[in-house]
């Protein structure tokens, strides 16, 4: 799986872990019609992100539980998609699942990964340290960004002729 090794930072010296998985078929008889296509996925996996609080980085416990119904056609299967809260897919003629396993791993992914409470301190750099406002609890003595625009303004009541 290159696209989720390639996103993983794991500390030096420490391997990156396996993807544990798992698929099943179903296919489910329906009184009046062809039967349905089911695929139920399972993957787990720890995943090495950056903290982007700390810059460290850090194991991510990820889990992966998604069930798949297979329909001829993608028409078929826009339709359904809205319709149920199950994802469907077109069936093609060859399904490759590694894949499959990855992408729902990599759709599992926090947006903005970082530690609950970061295990060292932030060093906040000195030039930005400086800069009044910027540190939690200091009040902000900045000017207000809307002041220029006001001396734009022309005066009330000049509609800008002079006639």
């Amino acid at each position: 799986m290159t696209r989720l090794a390639e996103l993983q930072a794991p500390p030096q010296g420490v391997a990156m872990a396996d993807v544990a998985w798992t698929a099943a078929g179903e296919r489910r008889p329906v009184p009046a019609g062809e039967a349905e296509l089911w695929l139920t996925l399972s993957a787990e996996a720890p995943v090495w992100l950056t903290c982007q609080r700390c810059l460290q980085p850090f194991a991510v416990p990820l889990a992966v539980q998604q069930r798949l119904r297979f329909v001829h056609g993608e028409a078929q299967a826009e339709a359904l998609d809205a319709e149920h809260d199950d994802d469907v897919l077109a069936v093609s003629k060859s399904l490759d699942l590694r894949e499959l396993i990855e992408d729902e791993l990599l759709l599992s992914l926090p947006i903005v990964p970082r530690h609950e409470r970061c295990p060292k301190p932030l060093v906040v750099p000195a030039d930005v340290a400086e800069l009044p406002g910027d540190l939690p609890g200091e009040p902000a003595e900045r000017p207000n960004p809307f002041a220029a625009l006001l001396a734009l303004k022309k005066p009330p009541g000049d509609s800008g002729s002079t006639g």
